[in-house]
């Protein structure tokens, strides 16, 4: 068991969809946390629950009830505003379709992360050009992004989230449209990111991703489980 602070904690998590029926509950009773030096693998069916469970940890969403704690603090109590402060700051995503300017180069993509942050602009080129460094992108890092491979796309996409390291990485089906070889590529990349002390919360219907991982959560008719890593 990990002594230390946990990043994020569920407590009794519910999350329900207003439909002309009536409320339709995706989440039930969730209660899970998240610590330093995690490397979580969220699993599960489409339609399980798992990308609501993201949205919710990522604070994107919020819930119908329970408590979510994130660096020590009770969100729910939390105004939008401080919500999007504690978002900009301690979080980072990265999506399947990478959500790339595709008429941009590589840097500004990357500097776009700090377009609501306090840092200058050259601030935010400097941090930029040093987390396209960390992914091996410095060499195109003027590079117009439609003119990369999806693989320099997804860690184009990964540099963005870490220009300013955040406590967790969120990571939702990052690897859904690469190759096998860009994929391997990824998730040692996060896992050396995760060792320089990010934790990662990775939600994947690959289950060849989860040797990468260091827990296991699945996620069932709105229900989540930990289980363990296979052998």
């Amino acid at each position: 068991m990990n002594q230390s602070q946990p990043i994020l904690t569920m407590q009794h998590v519910d999350k329900s969809f207003a439909t002309a029926a009536g409320p339709v509950r995706v989440l039930t009773d969730i209660n899970f946390s998240i610590y330093p030096g995690d490397f979580v693998a969220l699993s599960g069916p489409s339609g399980s629950g798992k990308t609501t469970l993201l949205n919710l940890a990522s604070l994107l969403d919020h819930p119908t009830g329970g408590d979510i704690l994130f660096d020590a603090q009770r969100t729910r109590a939390l105004s939008p505003e401080a919500l999007a402060v504690l978002r900009r700051e301690k979080t980072g995503m990265v999506f399947q379709r990478f959500h790339l300017l595709n008429r941009r180069t590589a840097l500004e993509n990357v500097a776009f992360r700090f377009r609501y942050a306090p840092e200058t602009r050259s601030e935010a080129h400097r941090l930029a050009a040093a987390a396209l460094d960390h992914v091996g992108l410095a060499a195109v890092a003027h590079r117009i992004v439609r003119l990369m491979s999806g693989g320099e796309m997804q860690r184009t996409a990964i540099a963005r989230a870490i220009a300013k390291p955040p406590l967790i990485l969120f990571a939702d089906e990052p690897t859904g449209n690469l190759d096998s070889e860009n994929t391997a590529r990824i998730m040692e990349l996060f896992q050396q990111i995760n060792r320089e002390g990010i934790a990662i919360l990775l939600a994947t219907h690959n289950k060849a991703l989860l040797p990468f991982c260091s827990r296991h959560f699945v996620c069932t008719d709105g229900h989540l489980i930990e289980e363990p890593l296979p052998a």
